[in-house]
């Protein structure tokens, strides 16, 4: 298994209950075919740049083990989430 590391942002209106949910949801796909190492929840903070008319989001940091086809499922579903304005996934290993 390979290290990993994933970095997305949620919309910064999204509710405590729904944020919870959609943290649940990427740990469980992650906890699926792998192991979840670490969860950073970052809060709110200033985008580098506007997205979609958002000056801020909500930054989650995850580092977790898999195989090598776990992070395109992540990134699959990091795409049909209306929830995650941003996303990037980072191999640990390469160098």
């Amino acid at each position: 298994m390979r290290k990993y590391e994933t970095l997305f942002i949620l919309r910064p209106s999204i509710e405590e209950e729904k944020k919870n949910e959609v943290l649940e949801k990427f740990k469980g796909i992650i906890a699926a075919d792998g192991e979840v190492e670490k969860v950073e929840e970052w809060g709110n903070r200033k985008l580098a740049y506007e997205i979609e008319k958002l000056r801020e989001g909500y930054y989650v940091l995850i580092n977790f083990k898999a195989n090598s086809e776990l992070p395109k499922e992540l990134e699959r579903n990091f795409k049909i989430s209306d929830d995650v304005i941003r996303y990037i996934i980072i191999n640990l290993e390469e160098k």
